[in-house]
């Protein structure tokens, strides 16, 4: 299942898949893996990406019904 909602808030904050990895510690690579919905990331990197973005895990990785 792709993640939308890290891509769009990557985008509406102006941040590109690199300088999301570089922010959570991983490649853009696996960045880009998480939103195609091919990586399932550990936890830890979960709340990297959620500091990264100010967002919440409920924001970006709740999936909905």
């Amino acid at each position: 299942m792709k993640n939308k909602k890290m891509k769009i808030a990557r985008i509406e904050h102006d941040v590109s898949q690199d300088q999301l990895a570089k922010a959570a510690g991983v490649t853009r690579q696996t960045i880009s893996l998480i939103e195609a919905g091919k990586f399932n990331p550990s936890l830890q990197l979960c709340v990297n990406i959620c500091k990264a973005l100010n967002k919440t895990l409920n924001d970006l990785f709740w999936e909905e019904d």
